[in-house]
């Protein structure tokens, strides 16, 4: 066992844990001044939730034994068998315990990052249930198919460093089935939806900027060279895109915003993701500039197609997860990590199908997954409040709170 990577993933796990609340903070200015404790409240009780069920089962049904190259096997139930050993698949120089609670940081923001699809309009009880079931039944076999020791995925050589695969693109995936089941906002396409607190936005992105170089130079389990090439690549990536995003909307729309900015600095940290561990300097410059373009056209088209995706989770997460996945498969040096493969650039086309290939199938299993999950959580509670709960605001009717007093 090793002291300093100990640390190392122990502080980057504490780094990740503080990006959920930051997501709230995000969400939260982001909406109407009537949800924005229910919204808030989405990603801090997830906290709970979803740590809870990465102890009993969670972590087993993810990093357990390979059963087949689908899910893990039960032997871990209770973190039985997980102590301060270390495992040789899994950080083989920290404990145990150290990479099942990183990872557990990885696994409360996923379904947080879901709820800016569907919020200011879903019940909380429908919400709780639905992040149970949503972190068994997709996160823990993604999880198991992209990282876990014999996944499928994992075997077919794919890349996902820290989980653009894992995270963004199922989250992304997973949003647009929420959107397309629960429904629009009552009043969507005549009432204008205007950020109650941008402010509060602001401080809830760069939060996420910080709590980021965690996500991603903590993936290395290591303080190690790998880990300092992640670290700045994810910043690199992250300034590039949220330049991208205000240039694009200042030539599209006439002004650059803040609001604009925060998105573009999200896009950016979401593609390069999964490639933080595999390129250098550089192609985070292209990674996150693409990034900056496609996401700020991903979030203008949505009305075209007619979905309410509130706070643009699939433009975002989805598209911006998508094309760090491809990426990966572009820019890829074993130079940077000679654990990884070299992409199409570098003279390894096979790798960029290899990524095609788990991202279509993160695609069909996360939507598929979640469209029946919804359903049965519709069957058993009901997911949306009524229209007059939705007309006086999730705060007062859900929680009997107000965000602001004056």
């Amino acid at each position: 066992m090793n002291a300093t990577n100990t640390l190392f993933v122990l502080v980057s796990a504490a780094l990740v844990m503080l990006m959920t609340p930051a997501l709230g903070l995000f969400y939260g200015g982001m909406v109407q001044k009537k949800n924005v404790l229910g919204t808030i409240m989405h990603s801090f009780i997830i906290l709970a939730v979803v740590s809870l069920e990465w102890v009993f089962w969670g972590y087993s049904l993810s990093f357990g034994p390979d059963i087949h190259g689908i899910i893990g096997g039960l032997s871990h139930l209770g973190l039985s068998g997980v102590g301060l050993a270390p495992n040789p698949h899994y950080g083989g120089t920290i404990p145990a315990l150290a990479f099942m609670i990183f990872q557990c940081m990885f696994a409360v923001i996923t379904p947080a990052l879901i709820t800016g699809a569907f919020a200011e309009r879903i019940k909380f009880s429908a919400f709780l249930l639905f992040a149970i079931l949503w972190a068994t039944f997709v996160y823990n076999p993604l999880a198991h198919w992209v990282w876990g020791a014999g996944g499928w995925i994992h075997k077919l050589g794919a890349l996902d460093f820290a989980g653009g695969t894992v995270i963004h693109i199922s989250s992304g995936a997973s949003a647009l089935a929420a959107v397309l089941v629960i429904g629009k906002r009552r009043g969507y396409g005549k009432t204008r939806y205007i950020p109650h607190n941008l402010p509060m936005t602001i401080t809830g992105a760069a939060l996420l900027w910080f709590g980021w170089f965690g996500f991603n130079a903590g993936s290395a389990l290591a303080c190690d060279g790998l880990a300092v090439n992640a670290f700045i690549t994810t910043h690199i990536a992250a300034s590039t895109a949220a330049l991208t995003w205000i240039l694009v909307e200042w030539r599209h729309g006439g002004k650059p915003t803040t609001l604009g900015a925060a998105s573009g600095a999200v896009a950016g940290l979401v593609a390069i993701t999964p490639a933080a561990g595999f390129v250098g300097p550089l192609a985070a410059v292209a990674i996150g500039g693409v990034a900056g373009i496609i996401c700020y056209y991903g979030v203008m088209v949505k009305s075209r197609f007619g979905y309410d995706d509130a706070l643009d989770v699939v433009g975002i997460h989805g598209l911006g997860g998508i094309w760090g996945a491809l990426a990966t498969g572009l820019f890829a040096s074993r130079l940077i990590n000679p654990g990884g493969a070299d992409g199409l650039f570098h003279g390894n086309p096979g790798l960029l199908v290899v990524q095609v290939v788990s991202v279509i199938a993160a695609i069909v299993f996360a939507f598929g997954m979640t469209v029946i999950i919804l359903k049965v959580v519709d069957g058993l509670v009901g997911l949306r409040v009524t229209d007059e709960e939705e007309e006086m605001g999730l705060d007062i009717t859900l929680h009997s709170e107000t965000g602001y007093t004056f």
